[in-house]
């Protein structure tokens, strides 16, 4: 293999889509790809629903590498190496605004913002149902940055999504803040199309010998400010 082409789903940082078009995900696969022989081309998934990123595999690119979480439903589409971080969903608002909510049992009335195709959608449906939110209002994957400001507007009351992309996303917005983190905990993997093994194993051992010899380790605490694959164990 001379190049590895690696579907990325744009922004989602800090796993990719930096300003300066770094991130974790992207010295990852730099470093897979130098362990493989390969170069690495990332290739954005233009999609509004996360989920059709899966349908590239195989022929837009070779593997996906977008801060995704392992889920029963994607592994029937694809085959996930070992997780590379585990973390888990989160709550943002304006602080100002809504000052009372600090979790998922404040949103009664309220409505919760989510990507489409997103882990957070089924999450904040079961709120919705239950009673415990209004409604839920779902972005396109590349209006990331909008539904963030709408929490200050009141378009949309409380933002779900994975903690580490969150607490990226709101840094710049005044009043914006994650109030509650490890709503779940979920495997970050890569995904692989099904049935190429020769892939999944070359992958596989690549990602153990970065693990192994510290790179991986290193990786995590530049993006993430801890190195241990499970983020939930960090006090952020």
């Amino acid at each position: 293999m001379q190049t590895l082409r690696v579907g990325v789903a744009l922004p989602d940082p800090p796993f990719n889509g930096m300003p300066d078009g770094t991130g974790l995900d992207i010295d990852l696969m730099h470093a897979l790809g130098d362990k493989i022989g390969a170069t690495v081309e990332f290739v954005p998934y233009e999609g509004a629903d996360f989920e059709g990123v899966f349908d590239g595999l195989g022929t837009d690119y070779d593997c996906v590498a977008a801060g995704t979480t392992v889920t029963p439903e994607r592994e029937k589409k694809a085959a996930f190496l070992a997780p590379y971080v585990i973390s888990g969903q989160s709550l943002a608002v304006d602080t100002r605004r809504l000052p009372r909510v600090t979790s998922v049992d404040d949103l009664e009335g309220l409505t919760i913002g989510v990507q489409r195709g997103n882990t957070s959608q089924p999450i904040a449906e079961r709120l919705v149902a239950q009673g415990k939110a209004r409604a839920v209002r779902t972005y396109g994957y590349g209006t990331i940055r909008t539904a963030i400001t709408d929490l200050t507007t009141g378009a949309c009351d409380a933002f779900m999504k994975l903690a580490p992309v969150l607490t990226e996303l709101v840094k710049p917005v005044p009043g914006v803040e994650v109030v509650q983190r490890g709503i779940t905990v979920e495997d970050i993997a890569i995904a692989v199309p099904r049935g190429d093994q020769a892939l999944f194993g070359r992958l596989t051992v690549a990602q153990a010998e970065l693990e192994a010899d510290g790179t991986l380790q290193r990786i995590r605490r530049k993006w993430l400010g801890n190195p241990y694959t499970d983020q939930n164990l960090a006090v952020r």
